[in-house]
C-alpha cells in the first residue's frame, strides 16, 4: 500500500468522487509535471457542508474543517486526472476564505488544507501557500482551495 493510501486509511478519508464542474472549466489539467487543479468547495456527498462568512456565520474552526475538505476534493481531482500515486509533492495552495469585516485570520482557515495534505503525504505535503480573504465566494461557501501538485 502507497504511503498516502495508508495514511488516508489511518485518517479515516477516502477519495470522493470527482464534483462535477459548475461551468466550463475542468476540475483539473495536467501541463508537463504539474497538476493544476480549479478551486474546490467543501462538498459532501453533493452538498456543502456550511454556507456563510467567516467570523460571522461561520466560526473560524467550522471553515478550518470546510478548508479540510476542499484539499480533499481537490486531491480527489488528482487522483481522478492522473492517479494520486505519480504525485511527486505538493507545491502550491491558494485558499480564498470569505470573511466578515474585520476577519483576518485567514491563515489559520487555510491550515486546515495545508494541515490535511502534509498527513497526506508527509513532507511532499509541505506546500508554499497564500491565504486569502475575500468577500464572496461561490454559492456562499466559506473556503474555496485550489493546489499545485508535481507529478510523474
Amino acid at each position: 500500500m502507497t504511503e498516502w493510501k495508508s495514511n488516508l486509511e489511518r485518517l479515516g478519508v477516502t477519495i470522493p468522487p470527482v464534483a462535477a464542474p459548475a461551468g466550463a472549466y475542468a476540475p483539473a489539467v495536467r501541463t508537463g509535471s504539474y497538476v493544476y487543479t480549479s478551486g474546490q468547495l467543501p462538498f459532501v456527498d453533493g452538498q456543502l457542508t456550511v454556507t456563510g462568512k467567516v467570523g460571522a456565520e461561520v466560526s473560524p474552526e467550522q471553515a478550518k474543517e470546510a478548508a479540510r475538505i476542499c484539499a480533499l476534493n481537490a486531491l480527489a481531482a488528482v487522483h481522478d486526472l492522473v492517479g494520486l500515486d505519480a504525485v511527486v509533492r505538493i507545491v502550491k495552495v491558494v485558499g480564498f476564505v470569505a470573511s466578515a469585516p474585520g476577519f483576518n485570520n485567514q491563515p489559520i482557515v487555510i491550515n486546515g488544507a495545508s494541515e490535511f495534505l502534509g498527513e497526506v503525504f508527509g513532507e511532499d505535503g509541505v506546500h508554499a501557500r497564500s491565504a486569502v480573504g475575500v468577500a464572496e465566494l461561490p454559492r456562499n461557501t466559506p473556503v474555496e482551495v485550489e493546489l499545485i501538485a508535481e507529478v510523474r
